[in-house]
Formats: structure tokens, sequence, C-alpha cells
């Protein structure tokens, strides 16, 4: 099957003409070039989310040294080259896009769970290492046969049965982050695990335990990054995978409701943190502190997550009738945003839910007009002094007791007058 047409139909014209250029100098160096990966089974597919984002990152396969050959374009193009040639691979960057280069390898695993050794080998050896068939599949990128679809293990078929389907029986044993994958494209393509892939993925599912922390929080936030995460860790919930990560997570719908409404409120870039957040939100403290330690959450992201069950039990505090601006705001100023938006979302609708939502919308944002130098010209001291009087007027301004710059420095020097 030849795909020429599908890639000049997907391929933004300048990208289509570097491809064929790197193909042109390895065949030069006497070398193959392949297109691999996602954008394969995409083509296939008919996909049109390739031309959706502001970026295309392409994958390219080599057989011959990899890094030697984007050294060589990074000198004739306008490219950022970062390579690593212990694994004998390079990322050239561009304005618009990213190519990653690898030179076509073969891998062994010295045990489950473990990172592979890599050695150079050929495509084929570069096809079997894969994932999953429909990701096992390259194209052609060299003139006697451009655009030729390399298929060895039936990916296409699979794709035309909607069928996610490993390589062969110890490929989740091998890496068990193939568990998490294998779910997310499941659910990203409204697929189904091939029969033997369930029954596999299933008996495999304690070899999670073999895997990082790292490596499986990285499989989240990949699916955190879906457009429907919640079926994912639905189906993830249902196969029985969910309690290898912790025992405290559940796929029900209560995720899929609150996962829904994140979405409705937050700008993409800010959705992951809070979907951690409302994922840990029935945890217990134990709970959370076991859940950030095996996935070595970040600093930021931990701070988010404990501020989440943190003010949980706080909200009690702003079920009143009513309260001044300055009160909801100095209840809340100490929380991480994400931590505060996870209990909006939680929160049914109440005057908790209403504060919360004034908080994150208006309150935060509200500033003094005068600051510590203006007050010094005001003849106000520094030190705690200042402070007071810089904290009467931002209670002053959330409250709306002072609208204007002349408000704020009458009510400045009433509070404190000049010394002499």
């Amino acid at each position: 099957m030849n795909l020429a047409r599908q890639i000049e139909q997907y391929l933004p014209r300048q990208l289509l003409e570097l491809v064929q250029d790197i193909s042109g100098q390895a065949a030069k160096r006497g070398q193959r070039v392949y297109l691999v990966g996602g954008v394969v089974r995409d083509l296939l597919l008919g996909d049109p989310s390739l031309r959706s984002g502001p970026r295309f990152d392409l994958d390219l396969v080599v057989e011959g040294d990899a890094v030697k050959l984007a050294q060589q374009v990074a000198e004739t193009s306008q490219a950022n080259l970062l390579a690593h040639h212990r694994f004998g691979t390079a990322k050239l960057r561009y304005e618009n896009f990213t190519l990653d280069l690898a030179t076509a390898r073969q891998e062994t695993y010295v045990k489950p769970g473990a990172l592979p050794a890599v050695t150079p080998g050929t495509l084929k050896d570069d096809l079997i290492r894969r994932d999953f068939s429909i990701n096992a599949m390259a194209i052609s990128l060299a003139a006697n046969d451009y655009g030729e679809l390399v298929d060895p293990h039936q990916g296409k078929r699979d794709l035309e049965y909607c069928r996610i389907r490993t390589l062969h029986p110890e490929s989740f044993s091998d890496d068990a982050t193939r568990i998490l994958r294998a779910v997310r494209y499941e659910q990203r393509l409204s697929f189904e695990l091939e029969t033997q892939t369930a029954q596999l993925l299933k008996r495999d599912i304690p070899m999670l335990n073999t895997i990082s922390g790292d490596r499986i929080r990285h499989e989240l936030e990949l699916i955190f990054k879906e457009k429907q995460p919640e079926f994912a860790v639905r189906r993830l919930g249902e196969l029985g995978v969910l309690p290898t990560i912790s025992p405290f997570l559940k796929g029900d719908g209560w995720i899929a409701e609150k996962f829904d409404k994140a979405r409705r409120l937050k700008k993409p870039t800010q959705l992951p943190s809070l979907y951690f957040c409302l994922l840990i939100y029935a945890f217990s403290e134990t709970g959370v502190e076991q859940f950030l330690a095996r996935l070595n959450i970040s600093a930021k992201l931990s701070r988010a997550m404990r501020d989440t069950l943190r003010l949980k039990t706080s909200l009690p505090l702003l079920d009143k009738s009513y309260l001044k601006p300055s009160e909801i705001y100095y209840l809340l100023r100490e929380y991480e945003p994400a931590a505060i938006q996870a209990n909006a979302i939680a929160s049914e609708p109440s005057m908790k839910h209403r504060y919360l939502q004034l908080f994150l919308t208006k309150l935060r944002y509200v500033k003094t007009s005068l600051d510590g130098e203006e007050l010094k010209r005001l003849g106000i001291s520094a030190g705690p002094e200042m402070g007071k009087v810089l904290q009467i007027l931002h209670k002053a301004k959330l409250d709306g007791e002072v609208r204007t710059r002349a408000d704020e420095k009458k009510l400045a020097l009433s509070t404190d007058p000049p010394q002499e």
C-alpha cells in the first residue's frame, strides 16, 4: 500500500520538503529513513487532528546513525539540535514542528519493569519492540519506494477491526506502562482491547509494581492530556488497574462528572493539575501522602493536592449566608488556586461554591493602587506600621470602601498620619 498522497495531504509543505530532504541526505550516506509512530496510524485513520494543532511532532527511524544524520541536517537548516549519543537519538526543533530521529534499534529487557538495553538494529527490529500493532508500522521515505507502508504485524488490519493488540505475550510484563497506554489508545480511538491482549493485561496488572513512580505519573499525565480522560480512568477501574496504583483510586461516575465540569471552567493548560486534585478528593490524608510518594509528584503539585484536602476540611468556615469579600480573601489566600478550583467543582451549588468562585474570578486579582514606596512618600514608616496600613487598604479595596487612588491616600493618612 502506498501512502504518498496521504503524506502530501496531511503534512505542511515546509515539513514535507524537509523530511524528503532528510531522506535524500540519508541516501547519500547509504541509509534509509522511515516515518513511524502515531503519524502512520493517524494517516491510515484519516485523522484530521494532525492539522488542528499549532505544532507537528514527527518520528523518523534511520537505518544508520541517526545522530550524525541529524547533525548534518542541523548544519544546513535553521534547527536547534538536541542529541543523545548514548541512545542514538536526536531532536530537531523548528519554529512550528519537531522531528525526532532515532537509530533503528533492538531492545532486550534484563528484568520486568527495567529500562531496556538498546543496540543498533534494522527497521524490523525497531518495529517489533513497539507497544501495539497499530503503532508498529512505518512509511518509507526513500526515493525508490517513497510512501510504501511497512506493516509486518498487521497493524492496518487491527485499525480496520478497531482493536488494540500487543505484539507478543510478554509485552506488558516487559513494560507494564503499556497497560496504561493500551487503555489510553483504546479510549481515544473508541477501540477495544483484542481478546488475548485483554487477558494478558489483566494477568500482568501486578507488574505495575515493578515500574517507577515517575513513569506511572508520566502515563497518567498523558491520559490527562486526552480530550476526555475520565473515560480512560473509568476503564482502568473496570479492569482492576487503579488499586495497584493506589487502593484509594476510583474511576466512578463522580470523577466523570467533575472532570467534565473542570473542562468547562479551566483553560486546557491548567487541566492536568486540576484533574490530579479531583482524583484524590475522596482520599484520606494518609492516602494522599502515599500517592504523592508512590508517583514522586512535584513539590508544586503536591502542595495543590494537599491544599485540596486541607481546604475541604475548612469549607464549613465558608458556609455562612454573608461574608465580606475581604473575609473570603483572607480565608482562601494561602491555598493553591488548583485546590480552590477543585473544591469549587466538588461543591454542590451553595454559598461555599459562590464564595470559592468569587475568589477565583475576582478577589485574588484585587490590588491596591498605592504601594510601599508611595506610602513612604506620604510619611508612613517602613516595617510593621506600613504592613498594617497596606492590609487595611487592601481590605477596604476588596470591600469596595475605597475606589480611587485619592480614596486610598485619604484612608492611609487617616489610618496612620505622617510622623514629624
